[in-house]
């Protein structure tokens, strides 16, 4: 019986969403009759490596944000030898780092919104961008820190003087429209789900894992035309990447003046979101495909790059 590690908590900022993650997995695994090793991982990277000697057949990570996300824990298990799922060290740093993640797909010649990376003190000095924009941590996920920017908003000050994601941020200009997200499984995109947070705002963090935050619409009742060309970006950003496994394209759709409107890539999840209100297994259920079937398929890919 193959036994699999699931790493799961973490430090970032992420940690509640992960424990979640986990547990969900964990559950699944066990029901796919996996021998699983649950693994709730701190600060202290030696009770780490202790808990997984002897070595595990396979790591499951279930870790968002930073240290579990961009690459870190993935050189790690590279280090140990241990075949872990989801991406590599490479994709996931890229694709954790806003910055460099954009400088890619704009090489490959994706659709992404215009925006540059600013010192926290340019910022409470004066508006980086023409109004409005969005600010957000370069190297966080689930919407963290995220901030709108609009006209007749004093708040611009304040978010510099309280920023704790480091001494930069990427500021891009505000598209009106939809969120939408794809879920990509190696080389095959899932589909299209148009969200729509309750709240009426963006899809922040407790739209996100709310408790009736947001609604999910699948799939999406949009434009043909940009429904496949959201699959087609999706898959091409994955591939531009590096990713492995599974992964998740985000993006923003204008069709404020009518459709087909304009489709903009924002980020990929090299570690997508596995809780109850989550969108990769909501769409791998689209397609017939179960919550432990899915986990499972995850651990089969795994893989060490050493």
């Amino acid at each position: 019986m193959t036994r699999v590690a699931v790493l799961h908590g973490g430090i970032s900022a992420e940690r509640e969403v992960s424990l979640n993650s986990g547990r969900q997995v964990i559950a699944a695994l066990r029901e796919a009759k996996f021998d699983v090793l649950p693994v709730e991982v701190g600060a202290d990277l030696g009770a780490l490596i202790a808990a997984l000697t002897p070595k595990p057949d396979v790591v499951f990570n279930a870790l968002h944000g930073r240290f579990g996300e961009d690459g870190a824990i993935q050189g790690v298990l590279e280090w140990l030898g241990i075949p872990y799922t989801h991406s590599g060290v490479r994709a996931s740093a890229l694709a954790m780092d806003k910055s460099a993640a954009k400088a890619v797909f704009t090489a490959s010649g994706l659709p992404v919104i215009p925006g540059r990376v600013v010192g926290i003190d340019e910022l409470e000095a004066e508006d980086p961008l023409p109004r409005p924009y969005v600010v957000k941590p370069v190297s966080e996920g689930s919407s963290v820190g995220v901030h709108i920017l609009r006209g007749g908003d004093n708040r611009r000050a304040e978010i510099a003087r309280q920023w704790r994601f480091g001494r930069t941020a990427m500021v891009e200009q505000y598209v009106p429209g939809r969120e939408l997200t794809v879920g990509v499984m190696e080389d095959r995109a899932l589909a299209v789900t148009d969200i729509i947070a309750e709240a009426g705002v963006f899809y922040d963090y407790e739209s996100k894992y709310g408790e009736g935050g947001s609604r999910h619409v699948v799939p999406a009742r949009i434009h043909p035309d940009v429904y496949a060309r959201a699959m087609d970006v999706a898959l091409a950003a994955h591939r531009a990447l590096g990713c492995r496994g599974a992964s998740r394209a985000d993006f923003r759709y204008d069709d404020t003046e009518g459709e087909p409107g304009r489709l903009f890539l924002l980020e990929v999840n090299t570690q997508p979101g596995l809780t109850p209100t989550s969108l990769l297994p909501e769409q791998a259920a689209h397609c017939g495909m179960d919550f432990p079937a899915l986990c499972a398929w995850m651990v089969e890919r795994a893989r060490c790059d050493v």
